[in-house]
């Protein structure tokens, strides 16, 4: 594939640089290295204490702290900005469980009621019980079928391998693989009447490593919180499409968006080897319209007050969230602190920067995407540069992972060789060079892993939505010989400060390392005169996606003559970018850097190429997915697609009931691919 690249910020020669660039990567090594492994440790130490679900007094006075302590450290504004959304909560006094029952229904066993609460929380109150979010209520009694992980090929062996009906019965499915609401779905759409989901051993535990607290597994009493929505990205269910807030027209519960249908329960490992009988699921968790709090905090640019990088990251947890989410939303703390210490030596970046603490982003990324919706939307489309994620900021002990846009890959590999490598016996490599040599690309190209954004995180709105460049970096587990899914203990009690304090990073100097790479992102965003985005790497990832579907339509080489499809058009569209992504890029080295008026022209293509991939029809049945090359997967919401128009229409097309129609809008998916490339080609040339 053709792929040109810009310089990274670092390699510009000196010979260009402006006084404004040689300042500021001054203050960008003062700004990362002013982060300190202690002072996230505090932080994730205060932030973990008490439970903090989003729409509790407990997760009010969080963001309440969070408010105050960030205009201490000297953001000129910070603001709670309140929506009501529809939450999810246990009935206390009808608690869920699911029951053994024999012919006369008769209750043999029950499982649970709670998780084991761990040591030196026991007088802890107000942690909720393992339950699924926006389940359906129900009592259902039925024989009990195994579904695998409840993917959409697990059905499909089920009824087309082994004649295995499940309408009407009550499914179990481990966790795993896919997102949990997509499991859901496929129940329902099979005809199932409930659906319990348990943590396998298999999932959920490294082997050789004991349960919690004497390792890191997950014990057999444990068991996963979590929704199980399908919003496929509106937000709110009662208002989707619109912010929540109390003038807001609201549909009754019947009509909300993704509510499932059928009852959702999920149990430990223990619990689960005993279902194997008649079983009945008792639910009675109740949906209530709640208060919720997003912070935004804003750090006014000197030059470009008018152009925003946003580094946003969840608050709430289902219990402690000593991973998921105060992982993350310490190192934003930490880069807050950082940034007020360089405020009052006189620095101020270039453009603004604003601070996020999310709320609800468990209940379905609630508190993103309304702040997201029609209040912010025009105003984020014309000026936000860039959305950089802080969630999670470690679910492994291994090395960094990054996921993002490809305009932001030469800007990653280039931060990540200004921060040392945290891993004991590398001092003097960089992170850039352990990442690499932990994870190198698969295929001939010689530098560390970059994957696709799928879902699942705050970042969905932003990217998938309304076209903003994103990104998101963790430090994660070793994908190749670590099989287990997520981290082990993910959504359980368990989560807790000691947790991370004993077992994943006890220096915090892996925390710190992604502190410094999340900030040092947002730092060159916002900071660069030129914006460090690089439309060459986009046009090779381009190149290689066009490819790849391709060859997926390829394995059906006697429909595509006969329904007269072909890739043709999305190749030269892709040819065409990368020819004007060349030319770009090559301007840009006689550009007149000295000319506000030229800066601003090239910076403004540079900041609207994501927008150029945004189609605002959506794609089909999900109109709030509005990206053409990113989405997540109709099937998995956590894994992104490239072309999801073209995937969608091709999944399972060898089974379709009408090939000519399904063939058809292969075709139109084809079609609406090219065209927004040859659109975002043309964002690039110069004006007329």
């Amino acid at each position: 594939c053709l792929c040109v690249c810009i310089p990274g910020w670092f390699a510009r020669p000196t010979s260009t640089e402006t006084s404004h660039d040689a300042g500021s990567r001054r203050h960008l090594r003062e700004f990362l290295d002013e982060m300190r492994p202690e002072n996230i440790r505090d932080h994730l130490r205060k932030f973990t204490r008490l439970p903090h679900l989003a729409g509790t007094e407990q997760n009010l006075q969080l963001a309440e702290q969070i408010k105050g302590e960030w205009l201490a450290y000297g953001l000129d504004s910070v603001e709670m900005v309140p929506y009501d959304v529809l939450l999810s909560y246990p009935n206390i006094s009808q608690p869920n469980y699911i029951s053994i029952v024999d012919d006369l229904g008769n209750e043999m066993f029950n499982t649970s009621l709670s998780e084991p609460v761990p040591e030196g929380y026991e007088n802890v109150s107000d942690i909720v019980p393992p339950y699924s979010a926006f389940s359906a209520q129900g009592q259902p009694v039925g024989d009990l079928v195994y579904v695998n992980y409840g993917r959409t090929e697990d059905f499909f062996q089920l009824e087309r391998q082994m004649g295995i009906n499940v309408t009407g019965k009550i499914v179990i499915v481990r966790y795993g693989n896919i997102f949990r609401g997509n499991k859901v779905k496929n129940a329902m759409l099979h005809g199932a009447s409930g659906i319990i989901m348990f943590s396998d051993p298999a999932d959920y535990c490294a082997p050789g490593v004991q349960p919690y607290p004497d390792g890191w597994n997950l014990p057999g009493g444990g068991a996963q919180r979590g929704n199980v929505l399908n919003l496929n990205g509106a937000g709110d269910p009662l208002t989707p499409g619109y912010p929540a807030k109390e003038y807001t027209y609201r549909y009754n519960l019947e009509e909300g968006v993704g509510l499932p249908k059928i009852p959702v329960h999920p149990i430990g490992y223990h619990d689960a080897i005993q279902l194997l009988k008649k079983v009945r699921m008792n639910i009675h968790t109740n949906n209530q319209v709640t208060r919720i709090y997003n912070v935004i905090g804003r750090l006014r640019g000197a030059v470009e007050p008018d152009r925003y990088v946003i580094l946003g990251g969840h608050r709430d947890a289902w219990v402690f969230g000593g991973i998921d989410p105060v992982t993350g939303a310490a190192v934003v703390h930490e880069s807050v602190r950082s940034a007020g210490k360089l405020l009052r030596k006189g620095w101020r970046p270039r453009r603004s920067i604003v601070f996020a603490s999310w709320d609800a982003e468990e209940f379905g990324l609630l508190g993103s995407t309304e702040w997201a919706e029609v209040l912010h939307t025009v105003l984020l489309q014309e000026r936000a540069v860039a959305y950089i994620n802080a969630d999670s900021a470690i679910e492994g002990m291994y090395t960094l992972r990054i996921d993002c846009t490809p305009s932001l890959h030469t800007l990653v590999y280039d931060i990540t060789k200004q921060v040392s490598s945290p891993e004991e016996g590398e001092e003097g490599l960089s992170l850039y060079e352990s990442w690499h040599k932990r994870d190198n690309w698969t295929d001939d190209r010689d530098a560390p892993r970059i994957s696709k954004l799928g879902s699942g995180s705050d970042f969905e709105a932003y990217f998938i939505r309304l076209g903003i460049a994103a990104g998101r970096a963790r430090y994660t587990k070793n994908r190749k010989t670590e099989r287990y899914s997520s981290y082990p203990v993910y959504h359980s009690v368990y989560e807790t400060f000691e947790l991370v304090e004993r077992f994943y990073d006890p220096s915090f100097r892996k925390l710190r390392a992604v502190a410094q790479v999340r900030g040092g992102l947002i730092f060159l965003l916002a900071d660069s005169q030129l914006l460090p985005l690089d439309a060459s790497q986009y046009a090779g990832s381009l190149t290689k996606y066009a490819h790849t579907i391709a060859q997926l339509g390829q394995k059906h080489p006697d429909a595509l003559v006969k329904y007269g499809v072909s890739f043709d058009s999305l190749f030269s569209a892709v040819e065409n970018f990368t020819v004007a992504a060349r030319d770009f890029h090559e301007r840009l080295t006689t550009l007149d850097r000295t000319d506000p008026i030229q800066i601003r022209m090239v910076n403004d293509q540079l900041m609207y190429l994501e927008r150029a991939f945004v189609d605002p029809l959506g794609l089909p049945g999900r109109p709030f997915y509005r990206h053409v090359i990113f989405a997540p997967s109709s099937h998995n919401k956590y894994a992104g697609e490239s072309f999801p128009g073209i995937y969608d229409a091709l999944f399972d097309i060898e089974r379709t009931a009408n090939p000519k129609q399904a063939w058809d809008e292969v075709r139109r998916q084809i079609s609406i691919a090219a065209f927004t490339v040859q659109a975002a080609a043309m964002t690039l040339t110069p004006p007329a």
